[in-house]
């Protein structure tokens, strides 16, 4: 968990201890350790927040649909074969072949 300016963290260490989660920080200095969501979080904000002037928060929520939905469900990715997540998840899904 990041514990950045916000000091959100305190409240979710909070919950994730009411519901029996183990809470870890992310070590200063080691962005490493949080790679997939700094990936994401920069994918985001070039694809949706750099992208539009937005008048509220409506406005950005429907960016962020379509764009979530370009992302899982068409926009290729390197590291899935040039495959969208949700065909991915489903081409190498074991469901059903038993």
């Amino acid at each position: 968990m990041d514990n950045g300016p916000e000091f959100i963290a305190k409240i979710t260490q909070q919950w994730s201890e009411m519901h029996q989660i183990k809470f870890q920080y992310t070590q200063p200095g080691k962005p490493t350790q949080n790679a997939f969501i700094e990936r994401f979080n920069g994918s985001y904000r070039r694809g949706v927040l750099d992208k539009y002037i937005f008048e509220d928060i409506n406005q950005v929520r429907e960016q962020t649909m379509i764009w979530l939905e370009d992302y899982n469900n068409i926009r290729p990715h390197k590291s899935l074969g040039n495959m969208a997540p949700v065909p991915y998840a489903k081409f190498n899904s074991f469901e059903g072949t038993l």
